[in-house]
């Protein structure tokens, strides 16, 4: 157990200037919010529901999933074989009873969100289309617009929400810190909101219950798929008010991101697994399939799997990234089947039908996160988590692909079942006596890069000791308060706690690959829990072995 790393116990930020009153709480606006405020309403029409979302509705992770939604709903498939795929996947690492809620609730849980309204594709026969994506045994993968299903998802909900206007949205606000009644529980939120909102400066919501639905940590690094909003801010949040986090280390990083240059930051085109899942295949270099001989599945492998082989071979090569060839599908398929990643690739100067993308790995998804049980509740009470900002179980060490956005609907709707029944009594914000401070925004670019390349694909002792000691040189002085200065903080909270769990997990497992200790090593196996204390992160590794029989002897 480590107990160092200081970090602010709370963001410095103006007095709120206004104050309003709701009974729950809705922060994010993916599929994992808005299916948890549509279901609270559903629920309980008598409650009084705030959806508050960083930037516009639309804005969040949800939008850029292109692959689809996984859960077994062809011929032949069985949650079982789902759930063989996904243990498998998370390494060792996963809540068996997590992952068989995800598996058995999902069919119903994608058919509600089609009896909602969203258009998935579908054979000429009438027939729900379904695709292959790594890691599925199976054809499971339920997608919209050829490669634009969270757009579509997302347009579904947010008809949905529209159609119910019971449902207050304030767009354009950061969440800034929880406020906690004096037994430690919920009292509330504060929020910054833009001139674009209903409301304006900081403020404080009075509430009896936060849903977190405010998605992943992408920009702790240089390079992601993640859109600028993805700020760890959901996390850091609930670490400031005592809640627990899960597994930070196992960061997946996606093996076919689009290589747009060695000075390339910020938010990456990704090529989706689909492609590989309509016969795409990687190549280095020499035109040689390095992915044969490494795994049963080839190129359709686990995303850690091909992640890890791209980079050997990188590294072997000397080159800067690999390729993906999909000039066999011809161009009708990719304009018919991959339309969004066609326009994009041709407006960075690459034709797939005629040309071979460069790809490199990239920060894609956050399967740790904010634990909670599986209902969603966190360890503060009134506080529950969703989506990628939680660690619910389901992804273990590795996320098996098209599983997030089923892990955002299956446990919203988790979420709803028992929130109504057991929200808070409305209580007063008690006296907050936690340490503040801010991060400059200026600091962000160095901690970006230090977590890039000492915290990335690759880790080994020395660069997480460096990655940690950069960390504890960024002083939160005195900053001006603002987005950029909130933003970077939390930012800095997240990535001291992942880079210390990082270090602290000394074996190879799923996503999290240590160079120094390359093996899996099952006895010890467990969570590490990290948690803020007085403005200090406590970390500690419960290495009990695994208690996931499906996958003993499963390669990391």
């Amino acid at each position: 157990m480590t107990t160092h790393r200081p970090v602010p116990g709370r963001l410095r930020a103006p007095a709120p200037g206004w104050t309003t009153r709701t009974d729950v709480v809705v922060v994010g606006s993916g599929i994992a919010g808005l299916t948890a405020a549509l279901r609270i309403h559903a629920a309980d029409p008598s409650l009084h529901l705030t959806v508050v979302t960083k930037d516009v509705l639309a804005a969040g992770s949800t939008q850029w999933a292109q692959g689809g939604i996984a859960a077994a709903l062809g011929p032949g498939d069985t949650p079982e074989q789902h759930e063989r795929d996904t243990l498998v996947a998370g390494a060792g690492a996963c809540d068996v009873e997590a992952v068989r809620v995800l598996v058995t609730e999902g069919p119903d849980a994608v058919r509600e969100l089609i009896a909602l309204g969203t258009q998935f594709d579908h054979h000429p026969d009438g027939e729900l289309s379904l695709t292959r994506e790594g890691g599925h045994h199976r054809d499971r993968i339920a997608h919209a617009g050829g490669d634009a299903t969270g757009a579509e998802i997302q347009r579904a909900l947010i008809a949905a929400v529209e159609r119910a206007p019971e449902i207050e949205v304030i767009q354009h606000a950061l969440a800034v810190d929880l406020l906690r009644a004096a037994d430690g529980g919920v009292a509330g939120l504060t929020l910054h909101v833009l001139g674009e909102g209903q409301l304006d400066g900081v403020g404080a919501v009075h509430c009896r219950a936060v849903v977190l639905a405010s998605g992943g940590l992408g920009q702790v690094f240089s390079q992601s798929t993640n859109p600028s909003v993805s700020t760890g801010d959901g996390m850091a949040l609930a670490m400031r008010a005592g809640a627990r986090v899960r597994d930070l280390e196992f960061v997946q990083f996606h093996p076919t991101v689009m290589w747009l240059g060695p000075d390339s930051q910020g938010q990456q085109p990704l090529i989706s697994e689909a492609v590989r899942g309509e016969g795409a295949f990687l190549v280095d270099f020499e035109g040689d399939r390095f992915m044969l001989g490494q795994h049963e599945l080839a190129d359709l492998a686990p995303r850690d799997v091909v992640a890890k082989a791209i980079t050997r071979r990188m590294i072997e090569t000397g080159k800067p990234h690999m390729w993906l060839d999909a000039r066999h599908l011809g161009a009708e398929f990719w304009e018919r089947r991959f339309p969004t990643i066609l326009r994009v690739c041709r407006e960075h100067g690459v034709d797939p039908v005629t040309d071979l993308i460069p790809v490199a790995p990239a920060q894609h998804y956050e399967s740790g996160g904010v634990a909670t049980d599986l209902w969603g509740r966190t360890t503060v009470p009134g506080l529950y988590a969703t989506g990628e900002v939680a660690c619910s179980g389901v992804h273990g060490a590795n996320r098996l692909a098209s599983n997030s956005l089923l892990e955002g609907l299956v446990f919203s709707r988790r979420i709803a079942e028992v929130l109504p029944g057991e929200l808070r009594a409305r209580a007063e914000p008690a006296l907050d006596d936690r340490p503040e401070g801010l991060v400059s925004g200026d600091r962000r670019r160095a901690m970006q890069e230090v977590m890039t390349s000492r915290v990335g694909v690759l880790r080994q002792a020395d660069g997480l000791a460096e990655a940690l000691a950069l960390l504890t040189t960024v002083d939160p002085g005195e900053a001006a308060a603002g987005p950029a200065a909130w933003e970077t903080t939390n930012l800095l909270t997240i990535s001291t706690a992942l880079a210390e769990a990082a270090s602290l997990r000394t074996e190879t497992r799923g996503s999290h690959w240590r160079e120094d200790f390359p093996d899996r090593d099952d006895s010890r196996a467990g969570h590490i829990d990290s948690w803020l204390v007085d403005g200090t992160v406590h970390n500690v590794w419960d290495h009990a072995p695994s208690t996931d029989p499906s996958t003993a002897g499963v390669p990391a």
